[in-house]
């Protein structure tokens, strides 16, 4: 494939991930509307987030699985129609009930996306320099469309209403698929990895069950996640090729990434809901008003995201990291002590100091995940870097949403510590040797399941 050929198809692949990162956000600019329209509780609004966020993080795994064994790009290209036909479904829902089903419907096409777009981008750019560049572009991706969804979202509902923010899905999903028929390769791992379907069972009941309780403050089912949870390690140690490998986590860097990628998610989908919900509903803001408010959060990712792929591939992912960690915890503190909603100086600078964070933190997250493994992981790696995502925005959107007011927020200043902490422990030589240990392992296991004994009769 030439140089151009690659390029053309990162972008395609990042085309599709815009749909799923600016969904993930473009809602929260109209829960207000959708408040009022459909007679929503609080609980009603997070469901609205996370009945798409938990299906979607609950599929990932398995999405990867799928594109590994039957093709990259005919799993991508059922994702695109189901998330296009979602999307349309979602803008003619006459109710809330209809709205959370619709939402779902989207997820499981979601799911098929991101994951294996990553998977796609990482077969084809095989020179780490480039790929590091190339991984750079696309964490840019998710950070401009994680700000800018409010911004979007606010032009839109300010101007139609909230039913438009799923109409911009609808061009862009045909857009991309028609140029993924044309100009996407077909792809598959030599050697796919089997199915799991108790692990997946185990996977869905785990994150459901952990959300419901957070949101609806039923406690049994914190018991049910946690039985899920041992069940799900348990059949990890005992099959060939479980849904969630625990030897993976054996690598720090690819632990120090996805525990990160949690918690930076997590602050950001706790961050957007309590902002939005302040500056319409107290200070009485227009949605459009509210999505520029955060503006200077959208240029501070545009800026630093691909800064953030070109140190990655010149320094390592220790620098952005800290740096990221630095931003993220100074925009929390800023709201849990300082009280930046009351003053616009402070609140400029919290979304400054958050998109500033956010924009930094993509590429090394997304890099480790993918580059310390063996290429047959490839799918593997990336969806578990895109279920992290996932899961801390569905934790954010429950924990954050269930303390609004202070203890959110130190809640979200809580997570930025937690960035730092894992970028400089998980980056060193120590950390780099348990990712070469366990890649090799990995290789190691993969030869010696290929080569099956003949019996002779």
């Amino acid at each position: 494939m030439t140089s151009d050929r690659r390029w053309l198809v990162l972008g395609i692949c990042c085309s599709a991930l815009l749909l799923v990162s600016l969904d993930n956000t473009i809602l929260n600019v109209a829960l207000p509307s959708l408040r009022t329209d459909l007679h929503a509780s609080v609980s009603g609004l997070q469901w609205t987030i996370d009945a798409y966020v938990v299906v979607l993080a609950s599929l990932l795994m398995l999405s990867g699985s799928m594109a590994d064994r039957f093709g990259r790009r005919r799993v991508f290209l059922t994702g695109l129609v189901l998330f296009t036909a979602g999307s349309t479904l979602c803008s003619l829902a006459p109710g809330l009930g209809w709205l959370i089903a619709f939402r779902a419907v989207q997820a499981v096409g979601g799911s098929m996306l991101s994951p294996v777009a990553m998977s796609i981008v990482t077969n084809i750019f095989t020179d780490p320099k480039e790929r590091a560049r190339a991984i750079g572009i696309w964490g840019g991706v998710v950070g401009i469309s994680m700000a800018a969804g409010p911004i979007v979202g606010g032009a839109l509902v300010g101007s139609v209403g909230w039913r438009s923010v799923f109409w911009i899905n609808v061009p862009v999903g045909l857009g991309a698929l028609a140029l993924t028929l044309r100009f996407v390769p077909e792809s598959r791992a030599s050697r796919p990895r089997r199915f799991d379907p108790a692990g997946q069972l185990l996977m869905i009941l785990l994150l459901g069950s952990l959300i419901y309780g957070i949101i609806e403050g039923a406690a049994v089912f914190f018991g049910i996640a946690a039985a899920a949870l041992v069940a799900l390690l348990v059949v990890g140690t005992r099959r060939a090729e479980p849904l969630v490998e625990p030897r993976l986590f054996r690598s720090a860097p690819l632990a120090g990434a996805t525990l990160a990628a949690v918690c930076v998610f997590a602050a950001l989908a706790g961050f957007l809901f309590l902002t939005m919900l302040h500056l319409q509903e107290r200070r009485g803001l227009s949605a459009l008003s509210a999505g520029v408010h955060l503006l200077p959060m959208a240029v501070m990712c545009l800026v630093l995201a691909p800064v953030s792929g070109r140190l990655v591939g010149a320094r390592g992912p220790r620098l952005p990291l800290v740096l990221a960690g630095v931003a993220l915890t100074g925009s929390g503190l800023l709201f849990a002590v300082c009280g930046a909603e009351s003053s616009d100086p402070l609140l400029f600078t919290a979304f400054v100091l958050f998109g500033a964070g956010f924009g930094l933190v993509n590429a090394p997250i997304t890099n480790t995940a993918v580059s310390g493994l063996p290429r047959s992981r490839a799918g593997v790696a990336a969806a578990l870097a895109s279920t992290s995502r996932q899961i801390g925005t569905s934790l954010g959107v429950a924990v954050v949403g269930a303390h609004v007011g202070g203890v959110g927020w130190w809640i979200i200043t809580g997570c930025g510590l937690a960035v730092l902490a894992l970028g400089t422990i998980t980056t060193g030589r120590w950390a780099a040797r348990t990712a070469e240990r366990a890649a090799a392992r990995l290789d190691s296991d993969g030869r010696q399941q290929i080569r099956v004994p003949v019996t002779r009769a």
